[in-house]
């Protein structure tokens, strides 16, 4: 049975980003001809400190053994479960029930990270481990708001501005998201489908999460012009190859 101290991490891998418009699930599209998921999946194998990368699927999802024979992800590191949801929300609690049932202990430190951030930089992950580690609650990385922000309603049908927010209180909320596993999963049972991401989850629990500032990229991809920018990204020297 696995011991409590190490870290691992989580990957919901069931969605199909509508809002990306592709005609497969997102995180399968081609970057630089690598699927998406690989590019995140391999980033995060740098981390040595992680002990095991669970990636969730979509009940039935054939692609994954395809993928770690070809990208050279046969690692005893790297598992696999196809109980996935219809939501973030259920594919991240089924992989909790799936990391307990694994024999992972309650208060074992777990990293979410979605597979459309496959542009995370290692350095990162473990300048979020290195903070949190010790850590009552946990955290996240996050980046400050550098823009000016506006809240809005619709107004005969047109969005205008009710009022600017104070960006000097605002971060944007990015994975990894890094608490102990049991209070995780008990705070995706307390908030059920309301959480959008684990420290929301915990938030509703009473828990302050720990914002730890993110140095690199790690955007997410969700619309075609993000999965555009990204393939140039990938696709040009030293990123080229980089996962």
């Amino acid at each position: 049975m696995p011991s409590a101290s190490p870290l691992v991490c989580l990957i919901p891998c069931a969605g199909h980003g509508q809002r990306a418009q592709t005609a497969e699930p997102k995180q399968y599209v081609p970057l630089a001809g690598v699927p998406l998921v690989v590019h995140t999946v391999r980033a995060l194998l740098k981390v040595p400190s992680l002990a095991q990368l669970l990636v969730v699927t979509s009940p039935g999802d054939d692609r994954w053994p395809g993928l770690r024979e070809r990208f050279g992800l046969e690692t005893p590191r790297l598992a696999v479960r196809d109980v996935g949801g219809d939501t973030r929300a259920r594919s991240v609690r089924a992989g909790l029930d799936a990391l307990l049932a694994a024999g992972w202990a309650p208060d074992t430190w777990v990293l979410v990270h979605d597979a459309a951030r496959c542009l995370i930089d290692p350095e990162d992950v473990l300048r979020l481990i290195a903070a949190c580690q010790d850590d009552p609650v946990g955290g996240l990385l996050a980046r400050k708001m550098p823009d000016t922000v506006k809240q809005a309603q619709a107004m005969q049908g047109v969005e205008r501005v009710t009022q600017t927010l104070d960006r000097d209180t605002l971060w944007q909320a990015q994975t990894p998201q890094m608490f102990r596993l049991g209070a995780l999963a008990q705070a995706y049972d307390q908030v059920g489908e309301g959480a959008t991401d684990e420290a929301s989850a915990m938030e509703v629990t009473g828990a302050q999460p720990r914002l730890v500032p993110a140095q690199g990229l790690n955007l997410k991809l969700t619309y075609p012009q993000d999965l555009a920018w990204a393939q140039a990204w990938l696709s040009q020297p030293p990123h080229e190859g980089r996962s």
